[in-house]
C-alpha cells in the first residue's frame, strides 16, 4: 500500500519523502528532479533510461481509453459512434501530462529499489 502511495503522491521510492517532480500540477509536465532531495538517491541510473517509461504510458493511454470507451457505451445509442472517437482522443490528450509523469514514476519504483542492509 505504501508504494501504490507513493506513485500516485511522486514521492522517492526509497525513503518515500523527497519528491520525484517539482510541483504537483497533473496538467503541467514540470521538471523532474535529478535525485532525491532526502536521501540524495539518483533517480535517472543511465542516459536513456526512461525511454521504457514510454511503453508504460502507451500502457495507462491505453487503459483510459478503454475506459472511456466503456463510459460512452453508456451514453450513445450506436456501438462505434463517431463522437466517441472525439472524446476518447479529448481524453488522451487531456492525460497526456498525467501520463508523462505517472509513467516516469512507475518506471523508476519498477527498477530502483531500497537497498538491503
Amino acid at each position: 500500500m505504501k508504494v501504490l502511495s507513493g506513485i500516485f503522491k511522486q514521492k522517492c521510492p526509497v525513503c518515500h519523502k523527497g519528491n520525484i517532480f517539482s510541483g504537483w500540477n497533473p496538467f503541467n509536465w514540470g521538471k523532474m528532479n535529478t535525485e532525491c532531495s532526502n536521501c540524495a538517491t539518483n533517480f535517472e541510473k543511465e542516459p536513456g533510461f526512461f525511454y521504457g517509461a514510454m511503453y508504460v504510458s502507451y500502457a495507462l493511454a491505453i487503459a483510459e481509453s478503454v475506459g472511456i470507451f466503456i463510459l460512452c457505451q453508456l451514453f450513445f445509442e450506436r456501438f462505434l459512434d463517431p463522437a466517441m472517437i472525439i472524446f476518447i482522443l479529448a481524453g488522451i490528450a487531456l492525460f497526456s501530462t498525467t501520463n508523462y509523469k505517472l509513467s516516469r514514476v512507475i518506471w523508476v519504483y519498477l527498477f530502483i529499489k531500497k537497498p538491503k542492509v
